[in-house]
């Protein structure tokens, strides 16, 4: 299996409190905040609200000892938002952790891909094909 299809079917999500985890869909939003320095430019590329981008950083921030994610009011200028320093470890640990896992699973994973059904893959289009 190449690297990309490996990272494409692991989906690392770690239970940092009951009921809050740290997935891929948050990591996503942090790395979209560190690239268009916006929360709301972050949440609309993911194609999420503005108002659920908001809330996801409020609960990253209130997860950890120091927020991930600081931000400024809008007005003439506009607003923005940055990553902290602490925001910018999180992401990386958790991209490392997601790299580490993709490593140490690939070769079972490889060998579970390769006893799928031919069923399995038919299966998957049509669903794809009812959602479109």
């Amino acid at each position: 299996m190449k690297t990309k299809q490996v990272a494409e079917a692991v989906r690392l999500r770690l239970q940092m409190a009951p009921g809050v985890a740290l997935g891929p869909g948050k990591a996503d939003l942090l790395e979209g905040i560190r690239q268009t320095g916006s929360i709301a430019a972050a949440g609309r590329r993911m194609r999420m609200s503005y108002k659920r981008a908001w809330q996801l950083v409020d609960e990253l921030n209130r997860l950890f000892d120091v927020p991930l994610v600081a931000s400024s009011k809008g007005g003439p200028g506009g607003g923005g938002a940055t990553l902290t320093k602490a925001g910018a470890d999180v992401l990386a640990r958790y991209r490392r952790m997601h790299a580490a896992c993709c490593v140490a699973i690939v070769d079972d994973l490889s060998a579970l891909y390769r006893h799928r059904s031919s069923a399995a893959d038919s299966s998957k289009k049509k669903s794809a094909r009812r959602r479109a």
